[in-house]
């Protein structure tokens, strides 16, 4: 059964950086809906019960219903701005739809069957390069998320996007112009892979090291080595008689 979602929202006159400062403080999210040829109104809502909407998945790839006094708006999110350090949301913004347009949405991938996979029980593991994929379709096509079977994946296996068997009426929007050079790979199964540091010689490197003789550097002088000293500091002649 799909998933309904509903947020209250109020309309708001004050605009600017300040009256968005001034809402948050008030634990009110600022927004704007926008869209199907119609004009664009900000928006305050419950910060709390959008918080709570945003903790289901399905929240960001579902048609929402936004109720704006007594109008009933079909709207889906568009973008969200968060704080970039505390868990607060910044700024909203909706989209309106249309039954007769196509949206552009991120749907989200779900995997079937990975503990079953015949590559993982021979010491593979799944590498995921996608967590979801951009697709076009009508409002009434929109699909919660996108299945993907990899209970059959063998070693070294990947699954790509052209692989996928999408609803109907979906399409991906990255083979909007063509297969070649975006079919990207979704999911693989391989062997991890070991590397091993290279150790360091020390000790036998510092035991070659002592045992070798300082030599002097090629075209050095040769050091002069000291006289036995004599009486006086100076060498005396033998007298003759």
């Amino acid at each position: 059964m799909a998933m309904k979602f509903e947020l209250e929202a109020d309309i708001r006159q004050d605009k600017g950086k300040g009256a968005s400062r001034r809402l948050r403080h008030t634990d009110k999210v600022p927004a704007i809906i926008y869209g199907a040829d119609k004009e664009a109104v900000s928006l305050t809502l419950d910060h709390n019960k959008v918080m709570h909407a945003l903790a289901q998945e399905a929240f960001y790839s579902h048609i929402l219903t936004l109720k704006v006094g007594k109008d009933n708006e079909k709207v889906i999110l568009k973008s969200l701005q968060r704080h970039p350090a505390k868990p607060r949301i910044m700024h909203m913004d909706f989209l309106r739809i249309r039954a007769d347009r196509k949206l552009h949405m991120h749907i989200p991938l779900h995997f079937k069957g990975e503990d079953v996979a015949p590559g993982l029980k021979e010491g593979g593991i799944f590498a995921h390069n996608l967590s979801n994929i951009e697709v076009s379709c009508l409002p009434g096509d929109l699909p919660e998320f996108i299945e993907v079977d990899v209970s059959n994946m063998a070693l070294d296996d990947t699954i790509h996007l052209s692989h996928l068997t999408l609803p109907k009426g979906v399409e991906l929007v990255a083979f909007a112009h063509g297969v070649e050079g975006h079919d990207l790979p979704i999911v693989s199964l391989h062997i991890p892979r070991i590397v091993e540091e290279p150790v360091a010689e020390t000790a036998e490197a510092e035991a070659t090291v002592e045992g070798q003789e300082a030599k002097p550097a090629e075209g050095a002088a040769p050091t002069a080595t000291a006289a036995p000293a004599t009486e006086g500091g100076k060498d005396k002649k033998e007298k003759k008689d």
